[in-house]
This record gives C-alpha cells, sequence and structure tokens, in this order.
C-alpha cells in the first residue's frame, strides 16, 4: 500500500502545539513540572524546546523542578552527548548547574 501523507520532518511547531506540552499529566510520584520538561526535550527540536522554556518559565513553572533521584533536567541533559543546544537553552531560560 502506497502511504497517504509523507513523513515531515524539521517543521516549526505551533504556539499552540509548544503550549500542549505544559498540560501533560506525570505518571504518580513524578514532579508535574519536570514531566513537562523531560516530555519538551525528548518531542522537541531545540529551537522548539528553547520556545516552549519561554512559555513554560512565563507560567510560573519551576524550571529547576527534580525527579526521583534529586536530579534537574540540566543535569539530566548534561550527561548527554547531543544536548548541547538543549542545556545552553535552559540555562537562558534560568536552569542553575545545582538546581
Amino acid at each position: 500500500m502506497k502511504k497517504d501523507k509523507a513523513k515531515v520532518l524539521n517543521e516549526e511547531m505551533s504556539d499552540e502545539q509548544i503550549r500542549g506540552f505544559l498540560a501533560a499529566h506525570p505518571p504518580v510520584h513524578v514532579h508535574a513540572d519536570f514531566h513537562c520538561l523531560v516530555r519538551a526535550y525528548r518531542g522537541l527540536t531545540a529551537p522548539d524546546f528553547e520556545r516552549f522554556l519561554a512559555v513554560f518559565v512565563g507560567a510560573g513553572r519551576d524550571i529547576n523542578a527534580r525527579n526521583e533521584h534529586g536530579e534537574t533536567l540540566l543535569q539530566v541533559v548534561a550527561t548527554h552527548e547531543s544536548s548541547t543546544e538543549y542545556a545552553e537553552a535552559l540555562k537562558q531560560a534560568g536552569a542553575t548547574p545545582a538546581g
């Protein structure tokens, strides 16, 4: 069968789609703000992630929220080889290395 729709890569997301990441519901015992940050990190390109962070911080959310191991997203991202742009975006948005 022929595919109906071509895969779209690197298309900029709308503001509404970016705001949609704020509505993520975390599993039990996971900080809601950390969960939103992780979902955005995993699901957005670096430029869209930077846009998301502006919305996230503007909504009064905690950029230094911690996971169940006591780590901030900046601490987690710092261990990933290809995450320099994401780490910089987090720092620009106010994330601190120590959280």
